[in-house]
């Protein structure tokens, strides 16, 4: 029978002990009580080593406990009310690759402690820069206002309305801010039903044709679709995506150029969702970085554009919400082309 390592250390000893006080009793009886009675040394010796073996094996364990203890309120990352007595052992591999994982473990809390303290310092001060351009700005013209300007009908009209778009602005952005925030911590609620993507697509592309003509961007689909194409989703969040994308494109599009959308099978089971558009493109290097919260691929040219920098953040938690994958392809000068895949009905 294979005994276990916790405790062969005990086992060891106590046989080595019983095998030393065997041979003296053996001694004892035979020359110097002239007799030897078997049955007697047999229960000694099983005697002896019973006692021998959990004596030792207690205080092998007891003294390592106590070692162990020490070292755990010796080293700052280690709480030594995470150490229990059942848990130490005579087995110095077992009890190494114990202490090895704990460590490790140890140290992955850690990093993941400090890559969210970097985080959260990143999201305040982004999101007081964010807060801050549109408040100095509103607060600029108000101030202007009631200085005196309010009496001239002509500043009067312009700085309202300049005011207003910074007004717009912190509305947008504290929505964001607000549909970020529940995705991140209530989780999405999806409520799937069948719909006709390409009256989605359509619908965006009324509610956004004023900002497109502004930049004179024409908004179209790749091809004339005969046929309706029923996929599985939300409605309201799928055109939510929508938006955000064709926005994005039309804001970071070349002036006089297209955007379109295309539809296409992606396997049996979905279909794929495409916004192209030929503007100024993305550089590899921002990519792993592109759906982060306020990440921007240029400062200075996003800020005039206008938004929240939360776009593409709230198309990626909605897509996944879904099951389902956000794509992106992009050549630097030549476009850029973000797809989303959606559920193929049944």
């Amino acid at each position: 029978m294979k005994i276990k390592k916790t405790y062969s250390y005990a086992l060891w000893s106590a046989i080595y002990i019983t095998l030393i006080a065997g041979v003296f009793a053996a001694i004892w009886y035979f020359f110097i009580l002239n007799k030897i009675s078997f049955s007697a040394i047999l229960i000694s010796i099983v005697v002896l080593f019973i006692i021998s073996f959990f004596i030792i094996q207690y205080r092998a364990e007891h003294f390592i406990y106590r070692r162990l203890k020490k070292i755990y309120e010796d080293v700052s990352i280690l709480d030594v009310n995470d150490l229990k007595k059942d848990s130490v052992t005579t087995d110095i591999e077992q009890l190494s690759n114990k202490m090895q994982t704990y460590a490790e473990g140890k140290e992955l809390e850690i990093k993941s402690l400090t890559e969210r303290d970097s985080f959260r310092r990143d999201f305040l001060g982004n999101v007081a820069h964010e807060l801050k351009t549109p408040l100095f700005t509103v607060q600029g013209y108000i101030l202007t206002l009631l200085e005196g300007g309010m009496d001239d009908k002509n500043i009067r009209l312009k700085y309202l309305e300049r005011a207003n778009k910074g007004v717009e602005r912190l509305v947008a952005v504290t929505k964001d801010l607000d549909m970020i925030a529940k995705l991140e911590t209530d989780g999405l609620k999806i409520d799937k039903e069948v719909f006709n993507i390409l009256e989605i697509i359509q619908n965006v592309f009324d509610l956004v044709e004023m900002k497109a003509k502004k930049r004179n961007i024409v908004l179209k689909f790749d091809r004339i679709y005969e046929f309706p194409i029923f996929v599985i989703g939300d409605i309201e969040k799928t055109e939510q995506v929508l938006i955000n994308l064709v926005v994005n494109s039309i804001k970071y599009g070349k002036p006089g150029g297209t955007t379109i959308v295309t539809a296409d099978d992606y396997d049996h089971n979905k279909f794929v969702i495409r916004v192209i558009d030929n503007g100024e493109g993305i550089k590899q290097q921002h990519f792993p970085r592109l759906f982060e919260r306020f990440y921007r691929v240029d400062q200075s040219r996003s800020r005039e554009q206008g938004g929240s920098g939360l776009g593409l953040s709230i198309v990626k938690h909605i897509v996944e919400a879904h099951n389902q994958n956000v794509l992106l392809k992009s050549t630097f000068g030549k476009g850029s082309e973000f797809s989303f895949t959606m559920e193929k009905a049944k």
